[in-house]
């Protein structure tokens, strides 16, 4: 059976106090989204200009002029909007909210009267609507579009945005599809289809489900539909000189065929992410086989340490089995989004730990290493080495930048980060009528009908800097449910008790399950030990041979220069190094750091003229290595940046 057994936690019985993700769900809401408006309104100094609110201002008739920015500009107010939502659940704002209605209304005002709503064909030329599906991002959109119209829909109740989303929807529904007088065509990049599982969960109308599962079932069926259209229009094939070829769009072969990872990465694991919700809710065991073959290639050959995915800036691409380069490493910031939304679905059905270990190995590293810690600069590309010089003179690394960004051309990542940190206390927990699992480890309080009595959970925990969580039970009724606790993949020891007394419960897919009836007062107590871990990579990646990474928890560890000076590349740590472990609460926000013992390769014996000699044995220089999480790196002073050391 494979419906999904859990949800995520409501996030309005959901507040988040702990001192690390109530600052970063603080820091979206009284930055990041008024940040992010006025970028989108084109009121950032300095910042590339969005033109978003100008392209619905025009396409609603309340100015004149042409459509400016990427094709895909809309997405980026509903993704706005979808951060909004998930911010208002749990912080009530009535001027935040006057503000999301206004931008609604407008977004409403521009539609057209058979539900169509993209701002590029109403101000190009509605008669070339649905003519590059390929390339054009209609339905891309419209999948954001959904997104946010549902998130604001169960945080408001009001319905306005969900009656536009599903308008357009049932426009594509009436245009795209196997019937006569359709179009053959679906999204060239993907995130309806799981946008349109989430609508149908609302709305029940069929046409939605169905929508979704003939976008998954007819991808990559032949005829193709990309190369028609690409024939019929006359344009150019971009990717026809590549490797991947139509699979950059992941359309080479029909899904159910499909066993690599391959092509554009966010658009990977969106189609991956919809593909698990489709599965689940016709009950199609052979889609999800495809979803665990596909999630197995990436989480055991094609993701880096910190959970990002996209090897290459050619295409924002997978690219083959074991290939991981450091320093010319993509891992766009909206690539470990997606997933993590594709591990949150793969949960749901299966209750299985390791789709939790990797949705938290991504959010602590790959994910928050995009937004600076001010919340006001971005990155798009999360690299694992960085060396200033080579970012300026290097073509092939110069979309590594050392600095975070205030806004792109194509920004994408800053609302997706928005949208996922607002609503993180979903992910974090989740419920059913009867179980509460405790898959990431946020301090809080939280309300849930189990056993049909109302509970109410008070959560304290130090995590990720130290590894204590206590469980404190407050009902009126004594009550029976299972409360599972996740026993991290990078966890060895611990150990467990409720009222003091020590439990040896079972666990189950890597969850500690207690199922007992509680009793008010009661008091849970889960301690993971945390010591410093030194991570090897697999002997085929190539560019790890010989090096390892620093782990404490589920947090990566890298060498800055502004610790430990220059040509990070020259360090070594010791073959069994002893760490310090130390937190330092003025630096960088917060956060514990470590040092141990190492050394340096020494150029005492190179002549400046000299680039070789003959090798007559290396002399080193000891030097103390410090060592902060990587999600923090450049938000001092730009400089050099080394995740993996040599040992």
């Amino acid at each position: 059976m494979l419906e999904k057994k859990l949800a995520m936690f409501p996030l309005d019985k959901i507040q988040i106090t702990d001192d690390f993700w109530k600052g970063y769900m603080e820091l979206v809401r009284t930055h990041v989204i008024p940040y992010q408006w006025e970028a989108l309104n084109d009121r950032i100094e300095g910042a590339e200009p969005s033109r978003c609110i100008q392209n619905f201002r025009r396409a609603a008739g309340l100015e004149e002029g042409g459509f400016e920015g990427m094709v895909f500009q809309d997405s980026d107010v509903y993704k706005w909007l979808e951060a909004v939502a998930y911010s208002l659940t749990w912080h009530p704002d009535e001027a935040l909210e006057k503000t999301a209605d206004e931008a609604i209304d407008l977004i409403a005002r521009a539609q057209q009267p058979d539900g169509y709503l993209d701002t590029y064909y109403i101000l190009n030329g509605l008669d070339q609507r649905f003519t590059n599906l390929t390339d054009n991002h209609e339905m891309y959109c419209m999948g954001h579009m959904v997104e946010a119209a549902v998130a604001y829909y169960h945080a408001t109740g009001k319905r306005k945005l969900l009656d536009v989303a599903a308008a357009f929807v049932n426009c594509a529904y009436e245009n795209l599809g196997r019937e006569p007088g359709k179009k053959r065509g679906y999204p060239g990049h993907e995130v309806a289809e799981m946008a349109l599982a989430a609508l149908y969960g609302i709305t029940k109308d069929k046409r939605h489900l169905e929508l979704a599962k003939y976008f998954i079932d007819e991808r990559g069926q032949q005829p193709l539909y990309f190369a028609q259209e690409k024939k019929e229009s006359g344009a150019e094939f971009f990717w026809k000189d590549s490797y991947f070829q139509y699979q950059y769009y992941q359309a080479g072969l029909p899904v159910r065929e499909q066993d690599k990872a391959e092509g554009h990465a966010v658009r990977a694991v969106y189609l991956y992410s919809g593909m698990a919700e489709v599965a689940s809710a016709t009950e199609d065991q052979e889609l999800f086989e495809a979803c665990e073959r596909l999630w197995n290639n990436i989480v055991e050959k094609q993701m880096y340490v910190t959970g990002a995915i996209g090897a290459t800036a050619y295409g924002e691409s997978f690219t083959f089995d074991y290939d991981l380069p450091n320093d010319t490493v993509y891992a766009e910031t909206c690539a470990a989004i997606g997933l993590i939304f594709f591990a949150r679905r793969m949960f749901e059905i299966t209750k299985d730990s390791r789709y939790a270990d990797v949705m938290e190995r991504a959010l602590y590293n790959g994910v928050i290493s995009g937004m600076s810690l001010d919340g006001t600069k971005f990155f798009y590309v999360n690299p694992l080495e960085v060396v200033p010089e080579a970012s300026q003179k290097d073509f092939n690394k110069m979309h590594v930048k050392v600095e975070r960004q205030k806004w792109f051309g194509c920004a994408c990542c800053p609302p997706n980060v928005a949208r996922l940190l607002a609503s993180i206390g979903g992910y974090a927990y989740e419920v059913s009528e009867d179980s509460i699992y405790m898959n990431l480890f946020l301090g809080g309080d939280m309300e849930a009908v189990l056993d049909g009595k109302e509970n109410r959970f008070h959560v304290e925990t130090h995590y990720p800097w130290d590894g204590e969580v206590t469980v404190q039970v407050e009902n009126a009724q004594d009550s029976e449910f299972l409360l599972a606790l996740r026993i991290p993949g990078w966890c060895r020891d611990w150990s467990l008790q409720v009222n003091g007394q020590d439990q040896n419960a079972a666990v189950e897919k890597g969850y500690a399950c207690l199922r007992r009836t509680f009793q008010n007062g009661d008091q849970i107590r889960l301690q993971l030990s945390m010591p410093v871990t030194l991570v090897e990579a697999n002997p085929r990646v190539r560019e790890d041979i010989g090096k390892v990474a620093v782990m404490r928890g589920p947090v990566v560890y890298c060498l800055e220069e502004a610790d430990n000076g220059d040509q990070l590349q020259q360090l070594y740590l010791q073959e069994q190094p002893e760490f310090q472990v130390q937190y330092e609460k003025e630096l960088l926000k917060g956060v514990v750091t470590l040092t141990a013992r190492g050394k340096r390769v020494s150029e005492k014996q190179w002549d400046a003229r000299t680039l070789y000699q003959p090798y007559t044995g290396k002399s080193y220089e000891e030097q103390t290595l410090k060592f902060i999480p990587y999600y923090a790196w450049t938000n001092r002073e730009p400089g050099e940046m080394l995740v993996w050391v040599r040992i």
